[in-house]
């Protein structure tokens, strides 16, 4: 058997263990995105994007096979017929452009679809299959080690919040230590340089004196 019947032997093996992956739930969660395969429809956090068909037809090529190498030959044969007459290479390299610009990825520094020069495509994240429609966890957000992730994620803020608090704390204190300071030095100017008058009543005018 020749090298190429037995590499497009593996291709096959891959590609048909890859759609029964795929098939084992209704739904692909990878990053913030979420497939649903029996609508075909695509949603980052919720909100539906809209990929044509070709471009949706990549994305489930590449999640077949995460991690490995989907190859330029493998795009064509899958989005065009073998009678088709177009330009593969341009045509490949646009709707995978589309893709990733649904996406939100760059070809420069790619979050899940990395360029393998000369040969093809790979997909950056182990994509999970669901029958559930639940929200997925966003690729860039690393989960904590301990403890509740919305707690994690919310605990800078918190955090900031807290040492604001604490420092208009201090600023108030010193603020009143200071106040209490200054009295009890303006009592102990007033019992110890306070003239000895006559009566209270001079004593009253010069304390006004003293503070004017």
């Amino acid at each position: 058997m020749s090298p190429e019947v037995m590499a497009m032997r593996e291709t096959g093996e891959v590609g048909n263990l890859g759609l029964s992956v795929l098939s084992s739930g209704r739904y692909i969660h990878f990053g913030p995105f979420r497939i649903d395969q029996q609508r075909q429809e695509v949603s980052r956090n919720g909100s539906r994007l809209k990929l044509q068909g070709k471009v949706y037809q990549v994305l489930m090529a590449l999640l077949e096979k995460p991690g490995e190498v989907v190859t330029r030959e493998e795009l064509r044969q899958r989005l065009w017929p073998a009678e088709t007459h177009v330009n593969y290479d341009a045509n490949v390299n646009t709707t995978v452009n589309k893709l990733r610009q649904a996406l939100g990825d760059s070809s420069d520094k790619p979050l899940y679809i990395e360029t393998i020069p000369r040969r093809g495509y790979s997909l950056l994240t182990q994509p999970e299959i669901t029958d559930k429609p639940g929200q997925s966890t966003p690729l860039l957000s690393a989960p904590p080690e301990h403890g509740d992730p919305a707690l994690s994620l919310a605990a800078p803020s918190a955090g900031i919040s807290r040492s604001d608090f604490w420092v208009a704390v201090g600023i108030i204190g010193l603020i009143l230590a200071g106040m209490l300071l200054g009295a009890g030095i303006t009592q102990l100017w007033i019992r110890h340089f306070a003239p000895v008058g006559p009566g209270p009543f001079l004593n009253i005018v010069w304390y006004s004196r003293l503070l004017l």
